[in-house]
């Protein structure tokens, strides 16, 4: 039992070593640049899924193990994990650093659920729909952060309510039976105990509450403790819970700052197609912002269902008069957003650059007319959606936030200085370093790939799948994706499988957009565990939800997910980019291989 035991706690320790032992015979033997790039990407992939080392600092394995297997030299690996796309996400995060010094974020998610409405099942989507949309600026995980004790406070409301107004008609109905029984004092024996005894069902309810007390010991928090009131309660926790991981999610679909996976694709795909230039932040919004919309509401209607019962004539009842559970809910929110006070002068200012990066992301190259970035012809393809994200997150160190003062030795109070409206100490402890080594990580090891030979390697061995249809291959590609998500973090499993999808493409001589953007998008469909995303360990760790719920709504969700991406890939997503042509801009893998 003891050797057990040392093998559980250095488990991690053990893993290192013997995947790194075990797998070396492949570049000793066949001792190829192919081999050995192979090599380095089985062991990197093993330490990425089961995380037996710190994501980023797997990451760096590339840097030191190419160099040494000749594969790249070191100058290069290094340059590797450094590229546009960091500029890109170092301005996004000036941005929600400054969202969130603020409260920006809050004052947003708050008014866009007093405009929604009080019932439960509206109350819902207006959640969803703020929660989706602070997810395409911010990180899924702050988002969720946020959102969720504000939500937890509007349920707990709602169950407090519920009770009150349950006590309130029960006094009522006890004082009734009383004053019935004073009056008829005089009555007959036999009709003072026939009242009685229609009495006793309201006066002595303790009967149904002996229920009540019994399936609250069976129904308690998971975290707290507490037990609920009814099991309904208990659903209703649970749809809020699931409503706000799942639309943290969604929402970062749309945009390609939204979600780490979205920057690593778009950043590998230009890299690799450089001539293509057909993904920015306005194409990539016009293509996912349908796929979010309906996977949106295809999961409220799911989620909706599955706990409280989809009850389409209560929910749209002309003229009914609110329940005092939904005059609770409007105070709390109302409460919420009267905590925040009037709108600060560092929140228009933060909203003004939030709407113009967002307005100079969109009208830079849109496609569909000539953009501003033709006022730079004669560099083309220099100024990029960074270019927007930096002079955006300069400025939020430069324009002024608030006067610093001190006072002199006369008492008099003067100004010193300023603060802006974020600080380097604050943008240093909101930028995910760890995101931008494993970024670029994912780069070098991607590089090391093509110059090895291994992609090309790839291809070749895949091109017998060209012989099945398109869209099987899609829906292959992303429920293996979706699957790995689950148990892979979403930018490991990304970064994974883009130097094999990319081959794949060009081997059966499909358009890489058609089978990379599906399985891009499906890496974020981490809705099953617990432990697949952060924004589904924040809501899990409230304690309403249990494992195998999440299990069973989120394989709704995913199933709805995958159907969504396929409806589109072959409708709305075919014809912006003409998915069904090989495009000029990819190589032509037939005549790389030919001697």
């Amino acid at each position: 039992m003891k050797p057990l035991n040392y093998v559980l706690v250095y488990r991690r320790f053990l893993l290192v070593v013997l995947c790194v032992l075990l797998l070396l015979p492949l570049p000793l033997v066949v001792r190829t640049k192919e081999a050995e790039c192979a090599y380095v990407l089985f062991v990197v992939a093993i330490f990425w899924v089961t995380e037996a080392l710190p994501l980023s600092v797997t990451a760096l394995l590339p840097g030191l193990m190419f160099p040494m297997f000749g594969i790249m030299s070191s100058t290069h690996v290094a340059s590797s994990y450094f590229k546009d796309f960091h500029l890109l996400l170092i301005g996004v995060i000036c941005l929600a650093t400054s969202i969130e010094k603020w409260n920006l974020h809050k004052r947003i998610a708050l008014r866009m659920v007093m405009m929604v409405g009080v019932n439960p099942a509206w109350l819902t989507l207006g959640f969803m729909s703020s929660t989706a949309f602070l997810s395409m600026w911010l990180s899924n995980t702050s988002t969720a952060a946020m959102v969720m004790p504000i939500v937890e406070a509007v349920a707990q409301q709602i169950i407090s309510a519920e009770a009150e107004a349950e006590a309130t008609q029960m006094t009522y109905f006890n004082e009734s039976a009383a004053h019935g029984l004073e009056v008829d004092e005089t009555v007959i024996g036999q009709e003072t105990n026939e009242r009685k005894e229609k009495a006793t069902p309201v006066l002595g309810s303790s009967n149904d509450a002996g229920k009540v007390s019994s399936k609250m010991e069976t129904e308690k928090n998971r975290v707290t403790g507490i037990a609920y009131r009814s099991k309904r309660d208990h659903m209703m926790c649970k749809l809020m819970c699931l409503s706000i991981t799942y639309s943290s999610t969604i929402g970062g679909l749309t945009t390609i700052t939204g979600t780490s996976t979205n920057l690593i694709f778009s950043e590998h795909f230009n890299t690799r197609y450089p001539e293509c230039r057909c993904l920015n932040f306005g194409s990539w919004f016009l293509l996912s912002f349908p796929v979010a919309v309906i996977l949106l509401l295809l999961s409220w209607i799911w989620l909706q269902w599955l706990f409280l019962g989809f009850n389409f004539k209560e929910m749209f009842k002309c003229g009914k008069i609110k329940t005092p559970k939904e005059k609770a809910c409007a105070e709390v929110i109302k409460q919420e957003y009267e905590k925040l006070g009037p709108i600060k002068y560092q929140e228009i200012v933060t909203l003004v650059i939030f709407v113009v990066m967002a307005l100079l992301w969109f009208s830079r190259d849109p496609g569909f007319v000539t953009g501003w970035s033709a006022l730079f012809s004669e560099h083309s393809g220099y100024v990029t959606d960074s270019t927007v994200a930096l002079v955006a997150g300069i400025l939020f160190f430069l324009i002024p936030a608030k006067k610093l003062t001190k006072t002199t030795s006369s008492g008099e109070i003067v100004a010193f200085d300023f603060s802006p409206l974020i600080t380097w100490k604050e943008f240093q402890a909101f930028m995910p370093w760890d995101i931008a080594i494993l970024v670029g990580g994912g780069f070098a090891l991607a590089d090391g790939c093509q110059a090895s030979g291994l992609s090309t390697w790839i291809g070749s061995k895949l091109s017998p799948l060209g012989s099945l249809p398109i869209w099987l291959i899609i829906l292959i590609s992303s429920l293996i994706v979706t699957s790995l998500t689950e148990v892979a973090s979403n930018p490991a499993t990304i970064t994974i499988l883009f130097p094999i999808l990319s081959p794949l493409a060009e081997a059966i001589h499909v358009n890489p957009l058609h089978i990379l953007l599906p399985s891009t998008l499906c890496t974020s469909f981490a809705f099953l565990l617990p432990v697949a995303n952060p924004p589904n360990a924040i809501v899990f760790s409230y304690g309403h939800l249990k494992v195998i719920d999440m299990v069973k709504a989120g394989l709704g969700v995913n199933i709805l997910g995958v159907a969504v991406v396929m409806l589109g890939m072959f409708t709305w997503i075919e014809s912006m980019f003409n998915l069904n042509e090989y495009p000029a801009w990819a190589p032509n893998f037939v005549n790389q291989t030919m001697p």
